[in-house]
């Protein structure tokens, strides 16, 4: 039966990492985030005087150098940039396909023409006809 649900913020600090346990404003360290999860537990059992396994670690805060949340920040962006980006991408091959397939292409044409296999340009047929009315 767990008594005691906490969270944990944890930093770098040197070569460990540094615990605050805010349920009981108090602090501990570990050599790695495993460690520092544990250390947190088993700070809080020894604060609160109760068993180990009444404690909970329901959530943790990793908190990272400002450079590194920029890096992430901008690495999450150019994701987002890409994700767009194929979708036009699709868009605008799935729109290729159907011209050439209103053209009178066969299917083996046209994925001889635009370097697509048969079975890639029946996809792409299919779901413009099935995505038409999302564009």
């Amino acid at each position: 039966m767990v008594a005691v649900k906490i969270t944990a913020t944890m930093s770098r600090d040197g070569r460990f990492w540094l615990v605050h346990v805010p349920e009981i404003d108090q602090y501990t360290q570990g050599r790695n985030l495993k460690e520092a999860a544990e250390m947190a537990r088993d700070l809080t059992a020894t604060w609160l005087d109760i068993p180990l396994d009444q404690v909970d670690l329901v959530g943790t805060t990793i908190e990272l150098p400002a450079p590194v949340r920029v890096h992430l920040d901008n690495a999450e962006e150019q994701r987002r940039v890409a994700e767009q980006a194929n979708r036009v991408a699709a868009r605008e091959s799935r729109a290729a396909v159907a011209d050439l397939r209103a053209a009178g292409l066969t299917v083996r044409d046209i994925g001889a023409a635009i370097g697509l296999s048969h079975q890639r340009v029946q996809q792409l047929l299919t779901s413009e006809i099935g995505g038409a009315s999302s564009r």
